[in-house]
């Protein structure tokens, strides 16, 4: 079983802001991946209306001149990377754990969304707020909603659900879908059916998962 990199090298750079985390009376919860599928609201799914310019991101929510993209490469690279001015990454080693890829060069790399911003609207963000909107496109508060994976891989899946797109490194599946279902129980995001049905077969082959996630406010 493929396991994500633990984000150690910018936890200071990313803590929390309020915007993207928990409140001390929102304790963390933590289910099996089976029951964590049950738990999702099943709703039908639309994307009148959906632009990608309503989620604005990449931003420097805690003004230390690193945009979200720059503070998840940091995070993810897994020796310390190099980083010039203006806090641009030019340099580090990350594994893209859908295609199992090891790179150098973060010109190969994009950060993934999770469950896509499309999708994201499509499952209730489209009767969001412009600010949660932005809150959830740039959430450092949890190491499963923004991933640096292969642009080949990202692109392979762009806005498509379990349903018609599984990571295609076979090891990867469980982990994804494990990141998928914690992003949309974090966020209060609902399933279709299709993409119930394929997350609950997936869950079967997947009894070693945990989903832990803590609600965003």
């Amino acid at each position: 079983m493929i396991k994500k990199t633990v984000r150690g090298l910018a936890a200071a750079a990313l803590t929390a802001l309020p915007l993207f985390s928990a409140t001390p009376a929102q304790a963390a919860e933590a289910l099996s991946l089976a029951d964590a599928v049950r738990q999702l609201p099943l709703a039908a799914e639309s994307r009148e209306g959906y632009q990608r310019t309503s989620f604005k991101h990449w931003v420097d929510a805690d003004k230390d001149s690193c945009n979200t993209r720059m503070e998840v490469l940091i995070a993810e690279s897994r020796v310390e990377p190099t980083v010039a001015d203006r806090c641009r990454v030019v340099a580090g080693e990350w594994y893209s754990y859908y295609d199992g890829v090891t790179l150098t060069a973060p010109g190969g790399l994009d950060i993934d969304h999770t469950v896509p911003l499309a999708e994201a609207w499509d499952s209730g963000a489209s009767g969001w707020t412009a600010a949660r909107r932005e809150a959830y496109a740039n959430d450092l508060g949890a190491d499963r909603s923004l991933v640096a994976v292969t642009a080949r891989s990202n692109r392979s899946k762009s806005d498509q659900d379990p349903a018609t797109w599984l990571p295609p490194l076979a090891d990867a599946r469980c982990t994804y879908a494990t990141d998928w279902v914690s992003t949309k129980l974090r966020w209060g995001l609902s399933v279709d059916q299709a993409e119930a049905d394929a997350l609950a077969e997936l869950a079967e082959g997947c009894g070693q998962e945990t989903v832990e996630y803590e609600p965003a406010v």
